[in-house]
């Protein structure tokens, strides 16, 4: 069978853990045969996320290279303002001229409007809006002087919204890469880039409790919740070339999710 992707690179970012979107979509995209450059930042999930998983980029390089395909990782934070250029240098590098971006990472910690801070919204500011928003700048650079008009590109945001009142900082953020969406599709169209955003909806990756599940599994009307899988295939088919017509969008991969 052949795979779609063969022989382009892409970076994704965030693939920390085992049952995240980011390790989803690295398999998803090496399924298809593109070689992977991962970024991971163990210390968020330590402080601050699901829990770290310090071994897991090890073995997800080593599953992604008997995939067959070629992989490299980093540890990055996108709160530093010099590690969007080193991560598109590093990637070069290592696999050469990168023609996907999957912006995965992000910084979430719930807060409603009692305990929202300057320095809590700078910090989702630093990695969702800012880090996020300058690694594409930098990869669209890129693209421009090596790759224009020799393979197609593609950026995807990873985004949520939704009326939750106890994730004000990160919904704030998230919104924001929605609002870039369409404007930066139109920017990079004449270089042959699609920029998409999606929305995966309440995902199970780790963070659910079982009472959580129980409240969210009959807003899905297939039934289920939805799994990294899922988002992951809808990422692929937006880095496909059958996708290249679609871009500025925010496309809803939640699984008809009627909550709120």
């Amino acid at each position: 069978m052949s795979r779609r992707l063969t022989g382009r690179v892409a970076i994704v970012t965030g693939a920390s853990r085992e049952r995240g979107i980011g390790t989803a979509v690295c398999r998803a995209l090496a399924a298809e045969g593109a070689n992977i450059m991962f970024t991971h930042w163990g210390r968020y999930d330590e402080s601050d996320g699901c829990g770290a998983e310090h071994d897991w980029p090890t073995s997800l390089q080593e599953e992604l290279t008997r995939m067959g395909v070629r992989s490299a990782r980093l540890e990055a934070d996108l709160a530093d303002p010099d590690v969007p250029a080193a991560i598109i240098e590093y990637t070069r590098k290592e696999l050469g001229a990168p023609s996907i971006l999957i912006n995965n990472a992000c910084y979430c910690v719930g807060c409603g409007f009692h305990e929202m801070t300057s320095e809590l919204l700078d910090r989702h500011y630093r990695v969702n809006i800012r880090g996020t928003s300058m690694l594409s700048m930098e990869f669209a650079k890129q693209f421009e002087q090596q790759l224009q008009g020799i393979a197609p590109g593609r950026i995807v945001f990873l985004v949520s919204k939704g009326p939750d009142p106890d994730n004000l900082a990160y919904t704030a953020t998230k919104g924001a890469l929605i609002a870039l969406t369409e404007p930066l599709s139109v920017a990079l169209a004449p270089l042959g880039i699609t920029v998409n955003c999606i929305d995966p909806g309440p995902t199970d990756t780790g963070w659910m409790s079982d009472e959580i599940r129980g409240r969210l599994q009959p807003l899905f009307p297939a039934g289920r919740i939805g799994l990294p899988e899922d988002a992951a295939n809808g990422i692929a088919l937006l880095c496909s070339d059958e996708a290249q017509w679609m871009t500025g969008q925010l496309i809803r991969s939640e699984g008809g999710f009627i909550g709120k």
